[in-house]
């Protein structure tokens, strides 16, 4: 670690004189993003302050991590902390001195930033109760945790046609989504042994596509040879000069599922001839003396573990509050053996928690987040802060959230919402059973803020499928559309789910009432 730290080190001057440049008008927009998005930092719309982005393989926030990005944050007055829809942390609005001293602080105290972004493997993801959920097959973060240091170890070395996503599912609910990235792999077992059921060339954003398995099961000894196989064919395959078609998944469309799979385990064969890869990994004991409670919250999930629990917290937005975050490190420091696991989902488990401890924590956090569905919505950065961004998909979360509130909507009804204030898919619209993405429209000649209205994506192994596109709706109007269509559901009587399934034409109707 020692010569990785080295590395990291002596690029940061580097990266600054580019920062300077940036800044200076020297360099374009799209030219520093090519350059930054590799080293974990991005420049925000204003065109003077900078984001930069943790790693944190399989969402796992340890206190010591969380107490720097706090330390990081309150130095710099940043008041918002981001959670990702990859298991990771943002900054936003500093400087570009700023963000050298966070990396060179980080890197000094193991809490690296490079390769968050860009052409390299990004954050690995892992379903974010993986040891600790009652109906999981067994805890694969040992092993997500396993790539991610294999990625972080030689991550100044990657040259990729694009980014590269891995994820690791512990059940069927898939919340790491491996039926739809680039490499999944879905613990399984078989005759009492554990097993990886790997999943290849999905993705989410421009053209999404869900992935294929390869149709075996391996060793979980084995997965850094099928990690790096997929490098491999990325590197060799991939369209290094359409970045737009960049992803692995048309490689898969290129060539086919049966020619790509083949393809793939040509690679795997040749990685295996080349040297041992195999990994040994130490599974977590969870020893922690229980006490049971009978508290009841929609946020309190019981572990698998008698007499502890995990406690949910759902920033509005993934915007968690720099002064929240440090009355949540105050409170578990002093506590015995608890864990934070970050979401896909923008949100974050307080792991780990007996009884009384779970009582403390959700009276602490009862004013940081939601309790419904709708609440629990997932929202990408959006303007004004993202140099990618249309919309203000923030602002248009609030409103939402607001115009329910003023209608004195407080019952569990909708599903949460994924809004993506650009074309991009930062809020996984694709796969949500409510999405929205953000764009700009003529109508009558006047160029409007509309959403692209996504419905019936779903995620699980065997149920994972992409939304349907209905149409546009005007940005001002997608309040009103969800409270008609959240009293709709409420008045039949019927879950969402069974409400869209009995009640088409009416759904039908009620979207043609505000496509635009």
């Amino acid at each position: 670690m020692n010569n990785l730290n080295e590395i990291l080190l002596s690029e940061i001057e580097g990266f600054r004189a580019l920062g300077n440049k940036f800044l200076s008008g020297e360099m374009s927009k799209m030219d520093f993003k090519g350059a930054s998005g590799g080293m974990g930092v991005y420049a925000q719309s204003s065109g003077k302050d900078f984001m930069v982005r943790f790693r944190m393989p399989a969402g796992i926030a340890s206190i010591k991590d969380l107490k720097q990005i706090y330390d990081f944050a309150n130095r710099y007055k940043v008041e918002n902390i981001h959670i990702t829809t990859r298991q990771a942390m943002q900054l936003h609005g500093i400087t570009i001195d700023e963000v050298c001293n966070i990396m060179k602080e980080g890197i000094n105290k193991e809490l690296y930033v490079r390769g968050s972004g860009g052409n390299y493997p990004r954050n690995v993801s892992a379903s974010p109760l993986s040891g600790v959920e009652k109906n999981e097959v067994f805890d694969i973060s040992p092993y997500a945790t396993a790539v991610g240091k294999h990625f972080l170890d030689k991550i100044y070395t990657y040259k990729l046609p694009r980014k590269f996503k891995v994820a690791f599912s512990s059940n069927d609910k898939d919340e790491s989504h491996v039926t739809a990235t680039d490499l999944g792999f879905l613990a399984v077992i078989e005759n009492g042994a554990q097993y990886f059921k790997v999943y290849l060339g999905g993705g989410i954003g421009n053209n999404s596509r869900l992935s294929v398995s390869s149709g075996q099961l391996i060793n979980p000894e084995d997965i850094l040879y099928h990690v790096e196989a997929l490098t491999e064919l990325f590197i060799n395959e991939g369209d290094y000069v359409n970045k737009g078609k960049a992803r692995i998944r048309y490689i898969k469309e290129r060539m086919g599922d049966e020619k790509f799979i083949n393809c793939y385990n040509s690679y795997l064969e040749k990685v295996k001839a080349k040297g041992n890869l195999k990994i040994e990994v130490e599974t977590k004991v969870y020893d922690k003396t229980g006490i049971e409670t009978s508290i009841k919250s929609p946020r309190l999930i019981s572990q698998k573990q008698d007499g502890l629990y995990s406690v949910y917290v759902h920033p509005m937005g993934g915007q968690l509050r720099t002064n929240h975050l440090k009355l949540i490190i105050d409170k578990i420091d002093g506590m015995n053996k608890i864990e934070i696991r970050l979401t896909m989902s923008e949100g974050l488990y307080i792991r780990n928690l007996n009884g009384k401890e779970a009582q403390i924590l959700l009276d602490l956090t009862e004013e940081m987040g939601g309790n419904t569905s709708l609440e629990y919505s997932t929202c990408c950065i959006g303007v004004p802060t993202c140099q990618m961004g249309i919309l203000e998909s923030q602002t248009t979360l609030k409103e939402i959230l607001s115009y329910f509130k003023e209608k004195n909507f407080t019952k569990d009804i909708l599903p949460p919402v994924h809004i993506s204030g650009c074309t991009n898919s930062c809020s996984v619209h694709e796969i949500g059973t409510i999405g929205f993405r953000g764009k700009k429209k003529k109508i009558q000649d006047e160029l409007t803020n509309v959403f692209e209205l996504h419905i019936g994506g779903d995620l699980g192994i065997g149920k994972t499928k992409l939304s349907k596109i209905y149409g546009d709706i005007k940005q001002a109007d997608v309040p009103e559309f969800l409270f008609e269509l959240a009293s709709a559901v409420d008045n039949s009587n019927k879950d969402f789910t069974t409400w869209m399934e009995q009640n088409v034409d009416e759904f039908n109707e009620l979207v043609t009432k505000y496509i635009v």
